[in-house]
């Protein structure tokens, strides 16, 4: 072990930091001068506050809340060897989400590039973005998700029942639903057995990769990611291969593209089609998007609820009145979850308050003026969606817990639950649909103590509950 810990040491003293030293003296923009804030030490600028504020109560937010204090909406800094301008307000998020004319481009960090591959989604610009979205639009569209929704309602009740009068956590066991439907719906892939177990094992390492320190060495986060990945795409590789030999035909959403939108081979005439690298990316790249962000909301909506009785009452009711208006049958139904409209605030609500995304992170394809500051072509950018959600002139007591909120509607780009603009989040319809499903199931059947009062959320891009949200389960 020892040997190992010098080995690395040795790593980043020869090769990382040299590396980072040369990116701090030579990349430093002089155009940065009038951007107010501090770069930091040296190499490592002020990536150790942000690594460490990651892991507070409320997360990144606070890296940013203390610098906007000092320097205002927009202020400068060097983390992650990324020089950095960070920006909040409607103005801003208006800008770098719609990018207009094509001003910004969307900007992942080393680790998640390289293992969602060059052809994600997340990754692609201009044309060949726009086809892809086409592509993934139909499925997940609302009358897309309807052949899914008898999945869907059946994986919910069937966790569910395995809750009652026992200590679950809420955190694991929305992933395990949410992941069972999102492989189900992509690949037909069984809710239980071997191959669940392997996809569910590789999921959660390339899950947990995307916010590792980007050094591939054996033993890192970001090694074991990777490797993952090739597991992931040795089994997705394989599927696509007995698909088109007719030995399992599926009518899910990897044999909509193997169908209607994939080549065999690179031959020129098929360039408008999708090669099975371009499949694969961005098949992980649904797993990724769907999966994280509907766990957050999903717990985070249930530890809402145990912490506003009065919120969980009145939507206890919209429930309760659903099934004794029902005409026949006890199953609920895909017009039942249409109408559910204060469900729909709570939802929303929640995507405010815990803001699960925290910041959207783009390039400067131009340069352009924001609030009065030049922001130069090829700057990074990072909106800091927290305190957008927590402006008190648009969100009267922002830390209060109150639906209400959306009874009206609200400014364009003051609410970015979902996101804005032509990457706005496309498994919307998805997320909504299983948190209303899930839900409704939930509360007409049981209530729930929690065990532990911690507000802390883990260091990831996606805000969680740390402890992973521990409660007491009881029947009605």
């Amino acid at each position: 072990m020892e040997l190992i810990i010098i080995i690395v040491s040795l790593i980043l003293s020869l090769v990382v930091l040299p590396i980072l030293w040369l990116m701090y003296k030579t990349r430093s923009p002089k155009e940065m001068e009038g951007i107010p804030g501090n770069l930091g030490w040296p190499i490592v600028g002020e990536s150790f506050s942000f690594l460490s504020d990651f892991s507070s109560p409320s997360g990144i937010f606070s890296f940013m809340n203390k610098r906007q204090k000092r320097y205002g909406k927009v202020f400068k800094s060097f983390v992650l060897g990324r020089f950095t301008v960070f920006m909040t307000g409607r103005e801003a998020s208006k800008i770098l989400l719609t990018g207009k004319d094509g001003i910004v481009s969307l900007n992942l960090f080393y680790t998640g590039q390289q293992v969602l591959g060059p052809t994600s989604l997340l990754q692609t610009t201009g044309e060949a973005h726009k086809r892809l979205r086409r592509l993934i639009a139909e499925p997940l569209s609302l009358d897309g998700l309807k052949k899914y929704f008898h999945f869907i309602n059946t994986q919910a009740m069937v966790t569910l029942d395995q809750w009652e009068g026992k200590k679950v956590h809420v955190l694991e066991e929305a992933s395990t639903f949410t992941l069972k439907v999102i492989g189900h719906m992509i690949m037909s892939l069984e809710p239980t057995g071997e191959e669940q177990e392997k996809f569910r094992s590789n999921f959660k390492i390339i899950s947990s990769s995307f916010a590792s320190l980007p050094f591939k060495l054996p033993g890192t986060a970001f090694h074991r990611g990777i490797k993952a990945r090739d597991r992931m795409y040795e089994m997705l590789d394989s599927v696509i291969l007995r698909r088109r030999n007719g030995q399992d035909f599926q009518q899910d959403f990897l044999e909509s593209l193997i169908m209607k939108h994939s080549r065999k081979s690179d031959a020129q005439e098929d360039e408008n089609k999708l090669t099975d690298k371009q499949l694969k990316d961005n098949v992980l790249t649904l797993l990724v998007a769907g999966h994280d962000t509907t766990t957050a909301a999903l717990t985070w909506l249930i530890k809402f609820l145990e912490e506003n009785p009065n919120v969980l009452e009145q939507l206890r009711e919209e429930h309760r009145e659903i099934i004794a208006n029902r005409k026949s049958g006890t199953d609920l139904t895909w017009s039942e979850v249409n109408n559910m409209p204060y469900t729909a605030k709570v939802i929303s609500e929640t995507l405010r308050r815990a803001t699960i995304l925290p910041w959207f992170s783009r390039k400067a394809s131009q340069d352009f003026e924001i609030d009065g500051f030049k922001v130069k072509k090829g700057w990074s950018l990072n909106l800091d969606v927290v305190s957008i959600h927590h402006d008190p002139k648009v969100f009267p007591d922002p830390y209060k817990f109150d639906p209400s909120r959306f009874d009206e509607h609200l400014r364009p780009f003051s609410f970015l639950g979902f996101g804005n603009g032509p990457r706005m989040c496309p498994g919307m319809n998805l997320a909504k649909v299983e948190i209303y499903v899930f839900i409704h199931h939930l509360v007409t059947r049981y209530k729930w103590r929690a065990l532990e009062k911690d507000d802390s959320v883990q260091p990831t891009l996606v805000r969680m509950p740390k402890n992973k949200y521990p409660i007491i389960v009881e029947s009605l």
